[in-house]
C-alpha cells in the first residue's frame, strides 16, 4: 500500500503509529465493519459509504453514495448512488477477489425488493444480482445474507430501509426465511439455511423457549478467512400482536442471540454461542484468522467483560486472558499474539469525553497500549447514529482502517501498525 502525501496526518493525542485521514474532503463517510477490510485486494483503493445526512435515520428511497478512493494518488470518486443502506454498515460494501469486484446493496423502489450490485469501479460496469450482500467470500464468488429488510425488527443500522408494510413478520421458525447464498458468477441466489433448519439441526442445539411463540430473524452472516465455513446469527424475542421494530432498544434483555456455524459444503450445524452465554453479557463475535475459532467479548464469569474464544463447534470456550477487560469490536491479528479493538463511549475503558482508544493488546504478556485516541461522539444521541471505529485489518495485516467523528463529521482513517508488530 502506498498512501499519498495528499492525505493529512491525524496527530491528535499523539498516536503511537502513523495515521492518515483518507476522507478529508468528503463529509459523512464510514467504512463497513470490523470484520471486513474496505481496502481493495491490491491495496490501492479504498471503498467507503457517504451518508446523505448525519442528523437523522434514513427513510425509504433516500440515496447514499459509494465512493472509491485511490490511496496512491489521493483522488476520490463517486462511483454510484444506492438506496439500500443504513447508518451503521452503509450499503454493506465488500470487495471481491480483485479490484474489479465491488459488491453493495440497493433497493428497487418500485417493488421495494432489495438486491446487490456487482460493480467494476474501474470501468463502471454493473451487474445486478438476485440476492443481497452482508458478507462476501474472500474470493468474491459468493455472498451470504440474511433478510436485509427485517434486521431493523431487532436493531436498526445494519440492513436496508423499505416501507414498514413491506417488512415481513416471522412468528416461529420460518422455513422460507433465513440465510441466502448468491453465486456472483451467475447472479442467482438460493436459500442456504432456513431458520427452521438451523434450529432443528444444530448440535449442540440452540436453547430456545417455546420457539412457536418467538419472532425469529437472521442477522449477521460471516465467511471465515478460508471461505469454507460460515457464522450465522439468529435473534429473537417474544412475538406480539402489534408490529415490532428496534426490539433491542425497547427491551434489550428480552432479545436473545445465538451464533450457528456450518460448513459451506455439508450438513453439520453447531450452536457455537447460545443464549445461555449471551445473557451473561457479550457482543461482537467474529472468526479468528485460523477460521476454526471465534473471538468475542463475553462476561463469562458474570463479573466483567473478557476477551474470549470458542471453537466453531461450541467446544473449548475460554478467556484469552484473565486480566484484560473486553470492549468494542475485537480482532485477533494473524500472528495470534496481538489483538486490536475499540470501545464504546460508555464503556469503562473509554476516556469519558467522547474520545475512545484503539486498544493494542499483547495477548502473551497482557501489555496494553493506546495506539490511537479519537473522538466518536456525534451530535445526535440516537443509538443507530453512533460512530463506531470498527477497526479492520487489510489483507496484508499491516494496516487498520477505522472511523471517527472529527470536525463535526464522520471521517475514515488508516493507521500503519507495522511499528507495533515487530
Amino acid at each position: 500500500m502506498q498512501i499519498s502525501a495528499a492525505f493529512p496526518r491525524y496527530e491528535s493525542f499523539s498516536p503511537l503509529v502513523p495515521v492518515w485521514c483518507v476522507t478529508p474532503g468528503r463529509p459523512g463517510c464510514i467504512h463497513r465493519f470490523f470484520d471486513t477490510s474496505p481496502v481493495s485486494p491490491s491495496g490501492r483503493y479504498l471503498a467507503v459509504f457517504q451518508l446523505p445526512y448525519e442528523d437523522r435515520l434514513p427513510t425509504p428511497g433516500d440515496a447514499g453514495r459509494v465512493v472509491v478512493i485511490d490511496l496512491q494518488t489521493g483522488e476520490d470518486r463517486l462511483v454510484t448512488e444506492t438506496r439500500g443502506w443504513e447508518t451503521q454498515m452503509g450499503a454493506n460494501i465488500n470487495w471481491g477477489g480483485s479490484d474489479t469486484e465491488l459488491y453493495f446493496n440497493d433497493v428497487d423502489t418500485e417493488t421495494w425488493i432489495p438486491f446487490a450490485w456487482k460493480l467494476d469501479p474501474l470501468s463502471g460496469r454493473k451487474t445486478r444480482l438476485e440476492g443481497t450482500v452482508y458478507h462476501a467470500s474472500p474470493d468474491g464468488r459468493r455472498l451470504i445474507s440474511a433478510n436485509m429488510t427485517t434486521m431493523r425488527r431487532t436493531q436498526p443500522g445494519y440492513g436496508v430501509v423499505v416501507p414498514d408494510e413491506h417488512v415481513r413478520r416471522n412468528v416461529g421458525p420460518a422455513g422460507d426465511d433465513g440465510f441466502h447464498l448468491t453465486d456472483t458468477r451467475t447472479g442467482r441466489r438460493r436459500l442456504l439455511a432456513s431458520i427452521r433448519e438451523l434450529l432443528a439441526e444444530a448440535d449442540p442445539p440452540v436453547l430456545m423457549d417455546e420457539p412457536g411463540r418467538q419472532a425469529i430473524y437472521g442477522f449477521h452472516g460471516k465467511f471465515n478467512p478460508a471461505g469454507d465455513w460460515l457464522m450465522l446469527s439468529l435473534r429473537w424475542f417474544t412475538a406480539r400482536e402489534e408490529p415490532v421494530f428496534d426490539a433491542f432498544s425497547r427491551d434489550d434483555v428480552e432479545v436473545r442471540f445465538a451464533w450457528v456455524t456450518m460448513p459451506l459444503e455439508g450438513t453439520r450445524r453447531h450452536c457455537a454461542i447460545g443464549p445461555e452465554l449471551w445473557e451473561r453479557g457479550g457482543h461482537h463475535a467474529t472468526w479468528r484468522p485460523d477460521g476454526r475459532r471465534i473471538s468475542m467479548n463475553l462476561n463469562i464469569d458474570r463479573d466483567v467483560m473478557r476477551f474470549c474464544e470458542v471453537n466453531a463447534d461450541g467446544s473449548g470456550l475460554r478467556k484469552m486472558r484473565e486480566d484484560l477487560t473486553g470492549s468494542g469490536h475485537p480482532t485477533v491479528h494473524r500472528d495470534g499474539r496481538h489483538l486490536i479493538t475499540d470501545t464504546y463511549t460508555w464503556e469503562e475503558v473509554s476516556f469519558g469525553d467522547g474520545t475512545v482508544p484503539l486498544r493494542w493488546v499483547d495477548l502473551r504478556t497482557g501489555q496494553e497500549q493506546v495506539a490511537v485516541r479519537i473522538n466518536t461522539r456525534p451530535r445526535s444521541g440516537i443509538s443507530a447514529l453512533r460512530v463506531d471505529p470498527h477497526p479492520a485489518w487489510d489483507r496484508s495485516w499491516r494496516y487498520v482502517t477505522f472511523n471517527g467523528f472529527v470536525d463535526g463529521t464522520r471521517r475514515v482513517y488508516i493507521a500503519d501498525m507495522s511499528g507495533l508488530l515487530g
